[in-house]
């Protein structure tokens, strides 16, 4: 998994047929870019000169998120997440931390094939997120954030309302990463020739493999093969073990050439995605599509590909 960022040999020709893109593999794409989110906000470390008594709540809760991001930071994201709630109990107007719990809270649910179970609570990964823009309307950070969890809950109608302001913002500084989200809930939304037009916008940021990605897939939702690869391959050899890691990628890629009938290289592209995590949901995916009895090349295209 890539945490709070943002990517054997077969003696019979194996059966390679090419499966609809995964709401859960994009789901983990998504989720991959989160840790560069926190890292590039401004929630930096409140450490200050002057300003509250050592023993108001206000400076409390800037002591409990500083713990909560050191946490976070040396990858213990349960007391992490506990310190960044009492940061909230303390200043339920921190924003700061407000915005760093909905992301922990996000966190967990890129552990999930689903987005259900117990450590997964995407209503409260809302719900802070909501809560930190509240607080401060201007932060544009929890306005990004917040419309990435609507898009996880099939929310786009107010996904795209709430990133929309953000594409528009030139003084936003990571402002590929609203066009990446905005994109991609118009392509979820069948706006396939919008969505690629912004997702090509949040290639501004040309290491921004996720966005890479999503491009990818939405040309292979709208057929076109070799834009599809050619956007895939750019995703997975972006100088960085996380997007050089980026499962769903790989999987994708094989996929495409899968439909290409290029057996040879989408077997080599499944067997990276299944090494990469081989328990992972997208690694036993991959596994069963090397391990199938010997057939040809099938391609069936997703929802909404046309052939």
């Amino acid at each position: 998994m890539l945490d709070i960022g943002t990517a054997t040999a077969y003696s019979d020709e194996p059966r390679l047929t090419a499966r609809p893109a995964s709401a859960k593999s994009a789901r983990h794409a998504s989720l991959a870019c989160l840790v560069a989110i926190i890292q590039v906000c401004g929630c930096m470390a409140t450490t200050r000169n002057s300003g509250p008594s050592p023993q108001s709540p206000e400076r409390q809760s800037e002591t409990e998120y500083d713990v909560a991001r050191d946490y976070f930071f040396k990858g213990d994201r349960r007391s992490a997440l506990d310190h960044a709630v009492k940061a909230v109990e303390f200043d339920d107007s921190n924003s700061n931390a407000l915005y760093f719990t909905s992301a922990i809270f996000l966190s967990f649910c890129s552990d999930n094939e689903t987005l259900e179970g117990t450590d997964c609570r995407i209503s409260e990964a809302e719900s802070y997120a909501r809560r930190a823009l509240k607080s401060e309307p201007s932060f544009r950070d929890a306005r990004n954030l917040l419309g990435q969890i609507l898009i996880l809950e099939n929310k786009l109608p107010e996904a795209l309302t709430m990133l929309e302001p953000l594409t528009r913002d030139i003084g936003y500084t990571q402002i590929h990463l609203a066009w990446g989200n905005y994109g991609w809930a118009q392509v979820l939304s069948g706006d396939l020739n919008g969505g690629i037009a912004s997702l090509r916008n949040s290639l501004a940021e040309a290491r921004f493999c996720v966005g890479h990605y999503r491009l990818g897939v939405a040309y292979e939702k709208r057929g076109d093969l070799a834009e599809a690869e050619a956007s895939l391959s750019q995703a997975v050899t972006v100088e960085s073990p996380d997007c050089q890691s980026m499962q769903a990628a790989w999987e994708a890629r094989a996929r495409v050439r899968a439909k290409s009938g290029r057996t040879a290289d989408a077997r080599g592209d499944y067997t990276r995605c299944r090494d990469i995590a081989p328990e992972s949901p997208l690694g036993k995916s991959c596994h069963g599509m090397l391990s199938g009895p010997r057939a040809a090349v099938r391609a069936k295209a997703p929802d909404g590909v046309h052939q």
